[in-house]
């Protein structure tokens, strides 16, 4: 049987001179070991589960600024598509050691020069008790499709023990959603023209019942309309600083 314990809990890092808080979510695998979830902004999450760091989309080049030499160095490192707000070589970088394994779409691969290029549909195993598969991310309304093409960007699903994690990327909510089971834990993007409206995340929502959804990527988007819209439906919504 799954279980999902969640204790919300409030950090303080020393970015320069500037002290920040952060937001974690703890959950508990079926071995009881510990998924610790950070929010540090936008797209940008860390994942720590059983001495390994995960860390997708990281980027210092957003405001506020994030000085990732003061961070976990990463073991695993997932980018979605090679948008600056989604990937960031001076984050890499500062991230990565001789160890750290970046997966990435076959863009980003050629810019920052090395990775493992996953594909949509593509699975991997990333380490013991966790594997991957990319997952299609891209646009569905007429005239945006240019942002995200079919084809090209990555959502990604992270089976850690009996926990499924989908990172949905840049995307509308498209038909393959309707693929998606067993989804415990949901980061969905919201700001248009870019990715989903509020209804449209909603609707994802509906047809991936996650346990817990947390709204991403949402710049200026009225997220906390999402709580509402999904009032009664079992699905705990959770609004943290992922502007």
């Amino acid at each position: 049987m799954r279980r999902i314990c969640v204790v919300l809990m409030t950090i303080c890092l020393t970015l320069g001179c500037m002290a920040q808080q952060f937001e974690k979510d703890v959950f508990t695998t079926a071995s009881g070991k510990k998924l610790t979830i950070t929010c540090i902004k936008h797209a940008s999450i860390m994942m720590e589960y059983d001495g390994k760091v995960i860390y997708f989309d990281p980027v210092t080049n957003l405001e506020p600024r994030t000085d990732f030499t003061t961070w976990p160095k990463a073991n695993f490192i997932f980018v979605t598509h090679e948008h600056h707000d989604h990937f960031d070589s001076m984050a890499l970088t500062e991230l990565r050691r001789n160890y750290t394994v970046i997966y990435c779409n076959h863009n980003v691969y050629t810019q920052w020069g090395s990775g493992y290029v996953l594909a949509n549909g593509d699975k991997a195993e990333v380490c013991e008790n966790i594997t991957v598969e990319a997952v299609p991310a891209y646009n569905t309304t007429a005239g945006r499709e240019k942002f995200h093409p079919k084809g090209r960007d990555n959502g990604y699903i992270l089976n850690v023990e009996d926990l499924r994690i989908y990172v949905a990327g840049d995307t509308e909510d498209i038909p393959e959603m309707a693929d998606l089971k067993d989804i415990d834990i949901a980061f969905l993007p919201c700001n248009q023209p870019y990715t989903m409206t509020v209804e449209q995340l909603v609707k994802a929502a509906k047809t991936i019942r996650p346990k817990v959804l947390f709204p991403y990527h949402y710049n200026d988007t009225p997220v906390r309309k999402v709580t509402m819209f999904l009032g009664g439906s079992g699905i705990d919504v959770r609004i943290r600083k992922y502007q």
